[in-house]
């Protein structure tokens, strides 16, 4: 596992992969600016009606110190969109895997495993519904874990939840080049702990700042990686009828 994460990691950077890490990190920035920008208008607004409210409420009397608890309030908001940025990073980046997963895909089996039958490419609609879901989840996960970081543990909760959502969608993305999406999600299972183990590896990559722009790019190759490893080469795991079932 830790020769997949190495190998992982050496091709980041390497020809046939810079171009598509900068149209990931430009998508993955584009995706935060906009969630940003559209949670910063909401909060202002939220906070601009909530001080007519309670300006009317209290009356005039009231206004500047509800003008300055609004302020406060917008400097509190903006420093938790840019904290919140941070939590968001495996949602954006489970939304740019669904766009790039072949292509990282077709270059780490060129390189590595030339010998082998290359994997089917994944419909546009089935990777973009499978990133989709992950991030969906992701939030739905983090929220229900939100409550922890109150007690002290909120870190290693939100750590162990994001490695359990990403190892379990890069390597469901990875195996369905070459099963069904049903076979890939029982592979998985039958491989938790493992895909589990690596999906902590991912988890760790995610958190450092900037260098997790390239997520997508790790995760992915990690996972073929891994994929590999876990079936052996067997080209006649490809059938024709993949998709349909």
């Amino acid at each position: 596992m830790i020769g997949a994460a190495v190998n992982a990691l050496m091709q980041i950077l390497s020809p046939p992969m810079r171009a598509i890490l900068w149209r990931a990190i430009g998508l993955a920035l584009v995706l935060i600016v906009v969630v940003s920008v559209g949670l910063q208008r909401l909060l202002s607004w939220l906070a601009g009606s909530s001080e007519l409210w309670a300006e009317t409420m209290l009356g005039p009397a009231f206004h500047t110190p509800l003008n300055i608890l609004a302020w406060v309030l917008s400097i509190a908001a903006g420093l938790g969109i840019v904290f919140g940025a941070v939590f968001l990073m495996p949602a954006i980046t489970s939304l740019v895997a669904g766009v790039f997963v072949d292509d990282v895909a077709e270059i780490v089996e060129h390189e590595y495993y030339p010998a082998d039958r290359s994997g089917a490419a994944l419909p546009i609609g089935l990777a973009m519904a499978e990133g989709v879901k992950t991030a969906l989840l992701t939030l739905l996960v983090y929220l229900i874990a939100l409550p922890f970081v109150f007690v002290g543990v909120g870190v290693i909760v939100f750590f162990v939840a994001t490695a359990w959502l990403l190892g379990r969608e890069y390597f469901e993305l990875a195996a369905m080049r070459f099963r069904s999406p049903a076979e890939a999600k029982a592979m998985r299972r039958d491989n938790a702990s493992t895909v589990f183990m690596a999906g902590l590896i991912i988890a760790a990559f995610v958190a450092i700042p900037i260098v997790n722009l390239a997520t997508p790019l790790f995760g992915m190759a990690f996972m073929v990686h891994l994929h590999k490893r876990l079936s052996g080469p067997r080209p006649e795991l490809i059938t024709p009828d993949r998709r349909s079932r």
